[in-house]
């Protein structure tokens, strides 16, 4: 590497939390109008040196040179003012403000006798929510969004302040193509500008196809390094894991058994658009031990069928039958009860209580199966919470480490635990790789399969058209709130997206 186009290099980077080393002495250098693409499984120190480029987080030992000359980067304001802006894995919106507002959060406009210049901050967001191609109004609520539209107003924030630097961590976690798409257009236009970028992301191919240069980090070692001519995806996986695997297949050696789950003529109507129904007289019928994928670009109608039928969203026809009974009027407690489990799409707001530990994540929607007499027994609940962590293979010193201590692939396995003690018939998960690496990955799928050999259905979305080729016995694909084809899993790639909408026939 020519040390004329190092913008910034960390050297022997070390990073203790306690007893354990989350970075072992780091080498990483980043070039001036280049995309240098940081991959490695949750919990290899991806995130953790991030922070520390960023100021989130500050080095047990080592050095950050800027330019040439060492620098201290001690807060976020100081690497912003270094130029260095970082978009995080984890939405860091206020939903309770504005998008306008949140993209202005903290460096407010100011007008030239007091108060803050609110039309020039409309125009502004205006301006950037175009070029992001997101069609909504500056001073709609974040709260009022979706995950998908929240991730591009949370790029967009990071993209209205002018760096140098821009560390993007997994920004298209819950971006459909076409918006991956504007935004690598985006990229692309910063790079021309002389701007560096930092890219994590969990989907391979897509980083492939923007990467300049490529950075393995395994165990809080740097364990492979590589020009983008040099590398494809059976080298990024063998140097994070150590070996080529797939993320499974649909399990066999069993019969399917009668149908579970059975939605008939559901119609869910968009409670901002009255006229528009997201999910349109659609019936699915999913029998004990199948796995169904469903697939569908972001607005499909995807998201609102598994809250529909968890008694998320209000249904305004149709009919929801469990073992073919209806579950009309019965509320998300009841429906859990009678055996309809839902890992939601963003586990940080609705899977997770951040503030309690692994085991009482675990076993929060099973309480009862940890009473003594009247009071919750403290030894059962830590006895369950034990088993659902071995269950469930999640990487944890024990119960009581705060859930945020966990990596998202770890916490993603809690959601899903805390789903399989309420023992369901069911099991809906709504884009359940999000965010996760291709081993975690793996683990989660496998957790599927073995729910669905013991008799569960299983019906899970996703965003990621390999993902479909992998555990699902059946691949339904939604567009524009309608089944618009079903395959088995003997399809192509090539297939679902034009069913999609999303490439030509």
């Amino acid at each position: 590497m020519s040390t004329d186009d190092v913008l910034l290099e960390a050297r022997d980077i070390v990073k203790n939390y306690g007893g354990t080393r989350a970075l072992k002495g780091v080498n990483f250098a980043i070039r001036a109008g280049t995309v240098t693409t940081l991959f490695g499984e949750n919990g290899a120190g991806k995130s953790t040196l991030m922070k520390i480029l960023s100021g989130v987080e500050q080095p047990s030992s080592g050095e950050i040179i800027l330019d040439g000359e060492p620098v201290s980067i001690s807060s976020t304001k100081d690497a912003a003012r270094h130029g260095i802006s970082i978009i995080h894995q984890e939405l860091s919106l206020a939903p309770n403000l504005t998008v306008r507002d949140n993209i202005f959060m903290g460096r407010e406009i100011m007008r030239r006798f007091g108060g803050v210049d609110y039309a020039e901050e409309t125009r502004q967001t205006r301006a950037l929510l175009e070029d992001m191609n997101l069609p909504i109004e500056p001073d709609t609520l974040v709260s009022d969004l979706r995950v998908g539209q929240q991730q591009i107003v949370e790029i967009a924030r990071a993209l209205s302040v002018n760096s140098r630097i821009l560390i993007m961590d997994e920004p298209t976690s819950a971006l459909a193509a076409a918006e991956v798409e504007t935004l690598f257009g985006i990229v692309r236009d910063l790079l021309s500008r002389g701007v560096a970028i930092v890219y994590i992301s969990h989907h391979l191919e897509e980083a492939l196809e923007i990467t300049d240069h490529a950075v393995v980090l395994r165990d809080g070692n740097m364990t492979a390094r590589a020009e983008r001519a040099d590398i494809d995806l059976a080298w990024i996986v063998r140097n994070m894991v150590g070996e080529n695997f797939d993320l499974g297949s649909p399990p066999e050696g069993y019969e399917f058994g009668d149908p579970v789950l059975s939605v008939g003529g559901l119609t869910v109507l968009d409670p901002e658009n009255p006229e528009r129904a997201v999910v349109d007289d659609l019936d699915l019928e999913v029998r004990a031990g199948e796995i169904v994928c469903i697939y569908g670009l972001m607005g499909a109608g995807r998201t609102e069928l598994l809250e529909a039928v968890a008694g998320r969203e209000r249904v305004d026809s149709g009919s929801i039958l469990l073992d073919g009974e209806s579950l009309a009027g019965a509320s998300i407690a009841e429906r859990i009860q009678r055996g309809v489990g839902l890992v939601p799409e963003d586990r940080q707001r609705d899977g997770l209580v951040q503030t309690f530990s692994v085991g009482q994540n675990l076993t929060l929607a099973s309480l009862e199966r940890s009473m003594s007499g009247m009071s919750i027994s403290s030894s059962k609940e830590r006895d369950r919470a034990r088993g659902l962590i071995d269950a469930v293979t999640v990487k944890t010193p024990g119960p009581d480490l705060n859930i945020g201590g966990l990596s998202g692939g770890n916490q993603q396995k809690v959601v899903i635990g805390k789903i399989i003690a309420t023992e369901p018939r069911v099991i809906l998960l709504d884009e359940p790789s999000r965010g996760i690496d291709v081993g975690a990955k793996a683990e989660v799928f496998r957790l599927l399969s073995e729910r669905a050999r013991t008799g569960v259905g299983v019906v899970y979305t996703t965003s990621e058209v390999g993902e479909c080729l992998s555990i699902a016995h059946r691949i339904i694909v939604m567009r524009r709130g309608k089944i618009s084809a079903e395959f088995g899993p003997d399809t192509t790639k090539d297939m679902i997206m034009a069913a999609s909408g999303e490439a030509a026939a």
